[in-house]
């Protein structure tokens, strides 16, 4: 069995061009990850967001157009290559996905963090985002190495009927996930900000959204079509051993 998989049937629209003259608080809020950048750079997006990048760039002796690439890097696609070979969608999700959540959540919880203490005496404050993020993050980092030390290379080799039970794993797993995601929705109103909120919480918010897509779509590929291929032909297998175990290690190999 050749585990050729399908496409995601809608691609994401590609993500419109930075330019210099954008307000580095706009670009700040509207594209996540961002904040991590202007946080090294000591780019003041928060109460110095009003001003243009290009001027925030020239006030510190910064090459604007050099922001510029690196914060294009940020700005990412969800398409699936064509008829996806399993290892090359497994790369896809380690890049795109794994990758991804390692470099968001910790940001996510240092801003998070501020805006807690920052904002402590407003009523609207997400009281305890910053602890349940970091729940999260421990968890998706135990899970994606799971995935990389043992299930993602059962799947590339293709020829492991027994991938059903590390795959159920996953599975359950993933329903965590989902509940850990509804805990974020509820503390952050889902992801809206309140009136008058600074640029950091709005910041916070748009990549709290951008966590929530991302592992959705995440959870999304692994469940509905990388998955079900490897668990069908598990099944077949499974249906092929006689009751005194397994006959059949050498037939159907899988092929990744």
């Amino acid at each position: 069995m050749n585990a050729r998989l399908d496409p995601l049937p809608v691609a994401s629209p590609p993500p419109a061009a930075l330019t210099a003259q954008q307000p580095i608080g706009q670009i700040a809020v509207q594209l996540p990850g961002a904040t991590a950048v202007f946080r090294r750079l000591k780019l003041d997006f928060c109460c110095g967001g009003q001003i243009s990048l290009a001027q925030a760039a020239a006030d510190k002796g910064l090459d604007a157009q050099a922001i510029l690439a690196e914060l294009a890097a940020l700005q990412r696609s969800d398409a699936v290559p064509e008829a996806a070979s399993a290892s090359a969608l497994i790369d896809h999700i380690l890049v795109r996905y794994h990758e991804v959540h390692r470099a968001q959540l910790p940001e996510l919880i240092r801003m998070a963090r501020r805006v807690e203490a920052v904002h402590r005496d407003n009523p609207q404050v997400p009281a305890g985002l910053a602890d349940h993020l970091e729940a999260m993050h421990e968890e998706l980092l135990s899970h994606m190495l799971k995935e990389e030390q043992v299930l993602f290379p059962m799947l590339q080799r293709g020829d492991n009927p027994f991938v059903g039970q590390p795959i159920s794993m996953m599975r359950a797993e993933h329903v965590d996930h989902g509940e850990a995601l509804d805990v974020l929705n509820a503390l952050t109103n889902d992801a809206t900000p309140p009136l008058g909120a600074c640029n950091t919480w709005r910041a916070l918010y748009a990549g709290i959204a951008q966590l929530g897509d991302d592992l959705i779509n995440h959870i999304h590929l692994e469940n509905n079509v990388l998955f079900p291929p490897f668990e069908a032909h598990a099944e077949q297998s499974a249906q092929g051993c006689g009751p005194s175990g397994c006959a059949c290690s050498g037939a159907g190999t899988l092929q990744a």
